[in-house]
């Protein structure tokens, strides 16, 4: 694609990298057949070729943000099908972000929007404040029917029907490998994930243990940034980001770390691209470090190994591949192969590239996209009768889950129990 920025906007990092994704784009279209938006809503606009096209428009005029750009640019799930499917190699996400970082910075959105976005940044991002806003919502859920916002009544409906208390795992310490210690490891415990399920945690930590893992809770790690980055709130997102690169960096010099391991993949594709997110800052050396040890727990254990299995539980599991695991971090066979070695019949649901719809706060932004796209995913997971579903990131389990009778749990937990652990609370309670 030809571009025509100036000298002086291509001094700007942000606008120089935009600038070499536009380039790479060929028009050629195949990114329209794997978008789940242009599936859906049929508009050309509404697939990664029209909001290159938008964004190109949009960055070379310098002008603020209008009314249909943001629209469609809000429409864009970052579910980067299209970066897997791309011939020409565009880093969708990388022009993406740019640009919902120019629409936070010069467009003004409608005051009940900005005030909901504003919430969301406050909230989610905090364990402490999101169960107390989880607790009102419980409460506020009888009056569902008289919230004129479609995104309100997606908040009610967002709350569990039970709040688990905080895991005291949760907390910096450092658990000691069973046996022989074969790695040191720092684990991501997150934000959402703690408060919404704390199973999967602790489930990772006596998965990493019991295979010779030291895992380290360190002081001063929290969200690594990604609700904040994808809503273009980029001194919020870097704030976040930056305390875990210190954190974790401290335990690198310290007594050293072989991986920084998450187990939530849509924080794990943030935490891989923080060389890029701090390449002009202060923090570049050290976000980099930190970029190249990023591992997913099933990276991990893949390395590792499953350690033998007795007994194996002989449940036949679908597997939601997340979108930010198996085209963010292209980690497509580790989760299935590790789930086969642990005894468990793995299947796959018709179209599995496809977006659950959840992309972090995008059900709570667009929920009538977002229900279709849920809809579609149950019914394919559905047709495979499982008896139960795995995922590896907390939004696709929230968003599968919520309108679905099969138990939807985390791939560590079944790994977890298969290698010695308890049974998953979700499968005991089915």
């Amino acid at each position: 694609m030809q571009t025509n920025f100036t000298p002086e906007q291509l001094a700007d990092p942000q606008t120089a990298r935009s600038n070499q994704v536009l380039r790479a784009c060929v028009h050629c279209g195949f990114c329209t057949a794997t978008c789940p938006t242009y599936q859906v809503l049929g508009d050309e606009l509404d697939s990664p070729r029209g909001r290159i096209y938008l964004i190109k428009d949009m960055l070379e005029s310098g002008r603020p943000a209008d009314e249909k750009t943001v629209k469609h640019i809000d429409r864009c799930l970052s579910c980067l099908a299209c970066m897997t499917t791309c011939p020409s190699g565009v880093h969708y996400m990388h022009l993406v972000d740019h640009a919902r970082e120019h629409i936070e910075n010069t467009y003004r959105r409608p005051p009940a929007e900005r005030a909901l976005r504003w919430l969301l940044a406050r909230i989610l991002p905090h364990p402490g404040r999101f169960r107390l806003a989880l607790r009102a919502a419980r409460l506020a859920r009888p009056l569902r029917g008289l919230m004129p916002d479609a995104r309100l009544r997606a908040m009610l409906d967002m709350a569990p029907e039970a709040i688990p208390a905080a895991s005291p795992n949760d907390r910096p310490q450092v658990f000691p490998a069973e046996g022989a210690r074969r790695r040191r490891v720092a684990l991501l415990t997150g934000c959402a994930q703690r408060v919404l399920d704390t199973d999967i945690n602790d489930a990772t930590i006596r998965l990493l243990t019991r295979h010779g893992c030291e895992v380290v809770v360190a002081r001063g790690a929290g969200c690594c940034g990604a609700l904040t980055h994808h809503m273009g709130k980029t001194a919020e997102s870097h704030a976040s980001a930056a305390a875990n690169i210190r954190a974790w960096t401290a335990e690198m010099d310290g007594d050293g770390l072989d991986a920084v391991v998450i187990n939530t993949s849509g924080c794990g594709t943030t935490v891989k691209d923080y060389g890029h997110m701090f390449r002009t800052e202060q923090l570049a050396e050290d976000a980099a470090r930190v970029a190249a040890i990023a591992r997913d727990v099933t990276e991990v254990m893949a390395d590792l190994g499953i350690a033998p299995v007795e007994d194996a539980p002989r449940l036949r599991v679908a597997y939601h591949a997340a979108c930010s695991l198996q085209h963010g971090q292209k980690i497509t066979a580790q989760p299935k192969k590790l789930l086969k070695a642990a005894g468990f019949e793995v299947v796959e649901p018709q179209d599995p590239h496809l977006c659950c719809g959840s992309a972090g706060t995008y059900n709570l932004m667009q929920p009538e996209i977002s229900g279709e796209l849920k809809s579609r995913k149950i019914a394919t997971l559905e047709a495979t009768r499982p008896q139960v579903i795995a995922a590896g990131n907390i939004g696709c389990m929230m968003q599968i889950g919520s309108d679905t009778a099969v138990p939807v749990v985390h791939t560590a937990e079944l790994l977890d129990w298969a290698t010695g652990g308890p049974q998953p609370r979700k499968l005991r309670e089915n």
